[in-house]
């Protein structure tokens, strides 16, 4: 038994993690300028599954040997991961979890069950404690009654560890702070099996907004991530490049120290490069091109350039970079019930609610409604929202007149005190 246990240590994987082989068609390439930046175009959206998930391999590696410790001691913790958007976090917390899976294919850890939470997808904090009950039991109830099953599901003996990912933590937090507080209390009952990796924006989320008590609990195990460097987001975009000679590699380079300069972002990079091979697709279907249809073209610095001049110095993303603060967090809380009711409008009312909590959590000054209306009227003003008329006070739906990857460009590259 001992022996048993020698050979089931944490271990660190050497390479970079890959996703398990699928069995989606590979496409068949006619050799064709025009199909090859289609088949660029498709690998280069951030939508896309990559075959590898190059530039995080010790935050990887740091992060599986902590779940698979635990599952190996039949124990719980909570692990801190934070780190600017557009970092790679959850997706390399997914790739541990593909991983996992595989490694309990082979007996090296024990059956366990995966849990995602999103603090973007629910109407209110509470209802993730609605959410994990379903996911664990399938039962469904009222958000106090299911935080009370799940105190009695996480206090009784239990057979198999569950690993909880909790993603955009920020958004669970109360006045009460009650639901954060169980999330990373259950994990300490001897009996829970329960280990849990939070998911977040800011390093010192912990100390900025959670009693001590809460605080205390996440301090065990941080991970940070940082933005990516030039080199890094080269290598990402190539190697999702990879079999196809669509690009110029001083072009990517170009993209990527860029983007570096700005945010380390690597879905603003692998926009930029979709929507320079956009460029390039629609020059070789252009008419004047149709004679050199059949040669290779390559997306060039030109091209490049074209997409960086479009994205980054366009009349909105220039009035957003230097927008006031309250309308910078305006901005943001617009996002935020954008995602969280999955529509492409909401009323003042609800932004208003968002806002106020944004500026609790940052510690910037809350606004009364009238000074909230002010910086809503400013907004409208220079045309980046669209406020409906005929509504008076909170009831007025908005709308953006900027594409919300614009927003959150501008939102990101610069930073409020």
């Amino acid at each position: 038994m001992a022996a048993r246990r020698n050979s089931c240590t944490p271990r660190k994987p050497s390479m970079t993690p890959s996703i398990p082989t699928r069995t989606k068609q590979k496409r068949k390439s006619t050799g064709s300028a025009l199909t090859e930046l289609q088949e660029a175009r498709a690998r280069l959206h951030v939508s896309a599954v990559p075959d590898s998930l190059p530039c995080r391999e010790n935050e990887f590696a740091n992060i599986y040997s902590f779940v698979e410790g635990k599952l190996i001691d039949d124990t719980g913790g909570c692990m801190y991961i934070s780190g600017v958007p557009g970092t790679g976090k959850t997706a390399t917390v997914h790739e541990v979890i593909a991983n996992l899976r595989a490694a309990r294919e082979d007996d090296v850890v024990p059956e366990f069950a995966f849990v995602e939470l999103n603090g973007m997808r629910m109407t209110e904090p509470h209802q993730a404690y609605v959410q994990l009950l379903q996911h664990l039991t399938g039962a469904k109830a009222t958000a106090e009654h299911a935080a009370a099953l799940l105190e009695k599901h996480f206090s009784a003996p239990r057979r198999q560890p569950v690993v909880l990912l909790v993603d955009e933590l920020d958004l669970l937090w109360t006045r009460k702070q009650d639901v954060l507080y169980n999330l990373f209390d259950w994990p300490s009952r001897p009996k829970a099996k329960l280990i849990v990796l939070a998911v977040a924006n800011t390093m010192d989320l912990p100390e900025r907004i959670l009693m001590n008590r809460v605080s205390s609990r996440l301090g065990l195990t941080r991970m940070t991530f940082s933005p990516y460097t030039h080199n890094q987001l080269q290598e990402i975009v190539m190697s999702r490049l990879k079999d196809i000679k669509a690009f110029d590699a001083d072009a990517v380079q170009l993209a990527a120290r860029k983007v570096a300069a700005v945010s380390g972002d690597a879905r603003r990079a692998l926009d930029i490069c979709r929507r320079a091979s956009e460029m390039a697709e629609m020059e070789v279907s252009s008419p004047k091109k149709k004679t050199a249809s059949r040669k290779r073209i390559l997306v060039g610095m030109s091209h490049v350039e074209s997409a960086l001049q479009e994205m980054f110095c366009s009349p909105k993303v220039v009035a957003m970079k230097n927008a006031s603060l309250q309308e910078k967090v305006f901005l943001r809380a617009v996002l935020a019930e954008f995602q969280r009711s999955g529509l492409e409008e909401a009323p003042l009312d609800r932004i208003y609610e968002q806002h106020t909590t944004l500026c609790r959590i940052e510690g910037y000054e809350t606004l009364n409604v009238s000074q909230f209306h002010s910086v809503a009227f400013a907004l409208a003003a220079y045309r980046i929202i669209l406020l409906e008329e005929g509504r008076k006070e909170l009831l007025q739906r908005v709308r953006l007149n900027a594409s919300v990857e614009d927003v959150q460009y501008s939102l990101k590259e610069t930073k409020t005190p």
